[in-house]
């Protein structure tokens, strides 16, 4: 055998034992719920039902939501160092004049919690419940700011 041979051959192996799916394998989806949620206005929630793929992360989800429903738009930037932040939801953004954000929120047996990656990264269980919510930071107040 050639040192080609054997090169592509340890390939081959390293990949069949990756734990990624081969050709034929069908990708398990994993139902999630997403709902958008405006804390500061009084638009309604807004429900929806999609997949993830499993091991996949949020994005992934909200990207394929985005391509089979068009009343659901959202928008990201990405920075260089913290990754992405998701920027719209349905063409409502945040600004930094009035300190509004989408915030991602997990609720799950009764309890919602801010996830602790983003969406590029939060790798979402079967039937979870992603809440995409517009709130306001809060207003630091000066006793907050004390000199050591």
């Amino acid at each position: 055998m050639t040192v080609r041979e054997t090169i592509l051959l340890s390939v081959m192996l390293l990949l069949l034992d990756s734990g990624l799916p081969a050709d034929g394998d069908a990708l398990r989806a994993l139902p999630i719920r997403l709902s958008v949620v405006d804390s500061i206005s009084n638009i309604p929630v807004l429900t929806y039902h999609t997949a993830v793929v499993e091991g996949g992360v949020l994005l992934g989800a909200m990207r394929r939501l985005q391509q089979t429903q068009d009343h659901f738009k959202f928008t990201v930037r990405e920075d260089p160092d913290f990754g992405l932040f998701l920027e719209s939801v349905n063409g409502v953004g945040g600004t930094a004049s009035d300190q509004t954000y989408w915030e991602v929120l997990l609720e799950s047996s009764g309890t919602t919690v801010r996830i602790s990656t983003g969406i590029g990264c939060h790798v979402p269980k079967a039937n979870d419940h992603i809440i995409l919510r517009r709130t306001t930071r809060p207003k630091a107040g000066l006793e907050e700011f004390t000199e050591q």
